[in-house]
């Protein structure tokens, strides 16, 4: 996988004081991709050291006034050619910089007053299919033994389990919340592991309960609240999904963006009596940017088929009518599902980073659809979930 990285977050002395600025989980992510260093100030010929800058809308000012709009425009274009020559998908640059910042930048009084904008660099990055993250969005998604990732596991899909050196065990019925009284359906376990999986600390959860099962989205999400007081910040949700035809096909996917038509929200009620200060939760980018990047470059240097799309919840347990599949097509929608949506509401409501897999068994609306074939398609696909899961965390 190939990164664009700025020069400082890797320890070079680049920065207008001579300095850098290196972040450990930046340094630790490069170990494990292929890294494209860039620092548009220095391309554009600025010495260094050097007097401060700031951006004041599309000028760059020197803390004495002088411009060096010129040399931060020329600086920009020369790594956004050094990126294109890369071939990356993702660039890691630092935040608040007047060439790097990306959605907030210092306000030009050199006060240490933030205000909304892009460098010159990130600006013209925009547009180039590549995402752009800052060094506290990489270190946020850095998983250690107090912050694990979290892993909810769909329909057949238990098997990663196994994989986990267990710390410890937790039945799903001592977790607050959970029904005592759920049982699970064949292909979920309920049996949460606490380990770790080639050495990053993860918390495992083989199964899940549905909303077509008479639980209500509060149950529903019982596990993601767990996964929150256990200290995870990266949650991964894996369901069985059926294809849209025409839009995907049957296989791994990553979820880019979700369509909640269950007709019910986790969030309705009293919100702070679920740990929350507002249920009002922007959905924007719901699904993690970063970590769905982050998948699609280790299944592309994995060569492991995965496609991408839009995931449309439903409350089932019947399949859909092939008058609903055509509606589903018509919404962009790729794939459907029974589960997730509500999951994915209350993590980002507790400011969770979120990555959604799916494997799509069947194509919707075609044949007999049938739980067994959920189960054989999760069989067929195992191998390469497990090869993409396992990569996933190791660059986290």
């Amino acid at each position: 996988m190939d990164v664009v990285v700025s020069a400082c977050l890797l320890g070079r002395r680049c920065r207008y004081d001579g300095g850098s600025k290196p972040s450990a989980a930046v340094c630790t992510l490069a170990e494990k991709v292929r890294v494209c260093p860039i620092c548009p100030e220095v391309a554009g010929g600025l010495p260094t050291p050097r007097p401060p800058a700031e951006r004041v809308g599309e000028e760059v000012l020197l803390s004495d006034g002088t411009s060096v709009t010129e040399a931060y425009r020329v600086g920009a274009q020369r790594s956004l050619e050094q990126l294109r020559r890369s071939h990356a998908t993702l660039a890691v640059l630092k935040a608040k910089s007047p060439s790097c910042g990306i959605g907030y930048i210092y306000d030009g009084t050199h006060s240490g007053t933030l205000v909304q904008g892009d460098g010159v660099f990130a600006g013209m990055l925009k547009g180039e299919g590549v995402c752009m993250v800052s060094e506290e969005v990489v270190e946020s998604c850095r998983p250690s033994v107090e912050h694990p990732v979290a892993i909810v596991l769909g329909t057949g899909l238990g098997h990663l389990r196994s994989l986990v050196h267990p710390v410890r065990r937790i039945d799903y019925h001592d977790i607050d919340g959970f029904p005592v009284d759920a049982r699970p359906i064949p292909g979920h376990s309920f049996e949460a592991t606490i380990g770790t999986v080639d050495e990053v600390p993860v918390v495992v959860y083989p199964g899940r309960i549905h909303l077509y099962q008479g639980y209500s989205a509060s149950e529903v999400c019982a596990l993601v609240r767990h996964a929150h007081r256990l200290g995870c910040r990266d949650i991964i949700f894996a369901c069985a999904t059926g294809a849209i035809p025409g839009n995907a096909h049957t296989g791994l996917g990553i979820l880019t963006d979700h369509i909640n038509l269950t007709g019910v929200n986790p969030l309705v009620g009293d919100a702070s009596q679920r740990g929350l200060e507002t249920p009002y939760v922007d959905m924007s980018e719901a699904y993690s940017p970063y970590l769905r990047t982050l998948a699609r470059g280790v299944a592309d240097d994995l060569g492991i088929a995965v496609e991408e799309g839009v995931y449309a919840g439903v409350v089932g347990p019947s399949s859909e009518t092939p008058a609903e599949v055509r509606m589903l097509a018509g919404m962009g929608v790729s794939y459907v599902g029974m589960s997730t949506v509500c999951e994915v509401i209350a993590a980002r409501a507790l400011n969770m980073n979120v990555l959604g897999l799916t494997m799509a068994a069947n194509y919707a609306g075609e044949g007999s659809v049938s739980h067994e074939g959920v189960l054989e398609g999760a069989r067929q696909n195992a191998d390469s979930f497990e090869r993409l899961v396992r990569g996933i965390l190791r660059l986290l």
